[in-house]
């Protein structure tokens, strides 16, 4: 619940510490936030366009592949990488990208809080409810996100933007980042069928050069499964991704048809775990 987070936001005008009273997010200087009747709050502030937001379609797209439980080896293996946290006890964990809280809630013990971040609220009206201690933010990750210093265990980004000097600045000593992104064998063969986005063999060198300085890599690993899709699951997964912003929904439709029913498909995903560099 977003009550669960307060103590570990920050207004985003004047950084100061934040309270929850009575449905509104304030803080000392006066600077007032609604909490929206799904449960999440948005810290967005000025009048500069965010970031791309996944719109409810995705939204829905996403939620209902990720519920099928598609993408289950790479979220048990996500959860297995980054814990236990050292130490032990409850751990907090920011999920910076957050969508739906799919992957931050796989991840969290029933003592741990999580704070799900993404620029969509549409997601976050789900992430709000996919976890008891899950407190939802609208935050766009290139900007300062409204969190404190050093008050995360873990850090999760999972196919979402990297903001190496804000990921160091929230992240405790010693603490874990968890970057996923897909290989270029992800999907396949939907992507040369469909002609949906690809993926460079250059974008593991780009996240390296993106923490350097802030971060020391402590292993990198590649989750693979075979996905055996049926038409409509196909449409949902070409419709949840980046993808959708430059494809015809009636085209694409046309270019399902021509698939096996159902096809096999490849999930191809490399987890990218860093520590902070004290």
């Amino acid at each position: 619940m977003l009550a669960d987070v307060i103590p570990y936001l920050l207004c985003p005008v004047c950084r100061g510490d934040l309270a929850l009273a009575g449905g509104v997010v304030r803080c000392g200087q006066g600077h007032a936030y609604d909490v929206a009747k799904q449960g999440y709050v948005s810290l967005l502030t000025g009048s500069a366009a965010p970031g791309t937001a996944d719109t409810p379609p995705m939204v829905a797209a996403r939620a209902a592949f990720l519920g099928a439980g598609h993408f289950a080896p790479l979220a048990r293996r996500l959860r297995e990488l980054v814990r236990p946290v050292p130490g032990g006890g409850p751990a907090v964990i920011l999920d910076a990208g957050a969508g739906t809280g799919h992957y931050l809630a796989e991840v969290m013990s029933p003592a741990d809080t999580g704070i799900a971040l993404d620029v969509s609220k549409h997601a976050l009206k789900r992430a709000a409810r996919a976890h008891p201690r899950i407190g939802a933010v609208v935050a766009d990750v290139w900007r300062p996100l409204p969190v404190r210093d050093a008050c995360a265990d873990v850090l999760l980004n999972v196919f979402a933007p990297r903001n190496g000097p804000e990921f160091a600045r929230v992240l405790r000593p010693g603490g874990t980042l968890a970057v996923v992104t897909p290989t270029s064998r992800h999907l396949a063969p939907l992507v040369e069928e469909l002609g949906l986005l690809s993926v460079d063999d250059d974008k593991e060198r780009r996240v390296g050069e993106a923490l350097a300085g802030r971060f020391a890599e402590a292993g990198t690993f590649v989750e693979e499964a075979a996905m055996r899709l049926d038409h409509q699951a196909v449409e949902t997964v070409a419709g949840m991704g980046p993808s959708a912003w430059h494809t015809d929904a009636q085209a694409l439709r046309r270019e399902i048809l021509r698939l096996p029913d159902p096809v096999t498909v490849q999930m191809s995903c490399r987890i990218s775990l860093f520590r902070k560099i004290a």
